[in-house]
């Protein structure tokens, strides 16, 4: 079980890197939009997928905990 359960948390805590990277890569390039457009009160793409990211974060997160309750359950 524990071949099965380390190698998907190793691969959730990836997944969670990568949508951070991804987030803070669409949180700058929204900044710098942000001081480039006048405000019209609309979410930009940026933003939006800067919301896509963080959501997927959360998500690889609550996903990694329950693999960590898992492996913690199957040890005992």
């Amino acid at each position: 079980m524990n071949y099965i359960l380390i190698p998907l948390l190793i691969i959730l805590m990836v997944m969670v890197l990568v949508s951070l990277v991804r987030g803070i890569i669409a949180f700058l390039q929204s900044a710098k939009e942000d001081l480039e457009r006048t405000p019209e009160g609309k979410a930009t793409e940026m933003q939006l997928r800067q919301n896509q990211m963080m959501f997927a974060r959360i998500k690889y997160q609550a996903l990694a905990i329950v693999v960590v309750m898992v492996l913690m359950m199957v040890s005992r």
